[in-house]
């Protein structure tokens, strides 16, 4: 078997969490990058499996938080230097998106590893637990924080 940790550093996780509505979340975009599968299909995988993610495993982003996300670079145009390491994603060859991306918490992407049912899915999974967990040692207690 091959060693999880070997698969995506644990730095570029841990850039993808981000503190929205109050939770840690990843987003849909970064997801399907670290799971090399398209956006669309694991959003389909998850609508397929619905009654899996309840609001507090997963949301969709309003077109404001969209905009704040742009605003702060966390979400941009496509870049040439595909080794940035700023929080910026590449967005369909620099198109604007068509939906806004979902938000999922800790409990929603663990809930992702028994539909995505491929090695890489699990293994990635289990990387992304253990960011969730070492990021939670080193944040504040940030979610409190009132939402705009």
């Amino acid at each position: 078997m091959t060693d999880p940790t070997n698969l995506v550093p644990s730095e570029l996780i841990e850039k993808r969490i981000f503190l929205l509505r109050g939770q840690k979340v990843m987003l849909s975009i970064h997801l399907a990058e670290l799971y090399q599968v398209e956006p669309r299909v694991l959003v389909q995988a998850v609508k397929r499996n619905i009654e899996r993610f309840p609001q507090d495993f997963m949301f969709q982003l309003t077109w404001d938080e969209v905009s704040r996300l742009k605003s702060q670079f966390v979400i941009s145009k496509a870049i040439s230097d595909k080794g940035s390491r700023s929080q910026i994603v590449t967005l369909k060859r620099g198109l604007n998106i068509k939906y806004p991306p979902y938000a999922f918490t800790e409990q929603g992407v663990a809930m992702l590893s028994s539909i995505l049912r491929s090695k890489r899915a699990v293994q990635v999974n289990i990387e992304i637990m253990r960011a969730f967990v070492n990021l939670g040692k080193y944040l504040p207690p940030m979610l409190s924080w009132p939402v705009n």
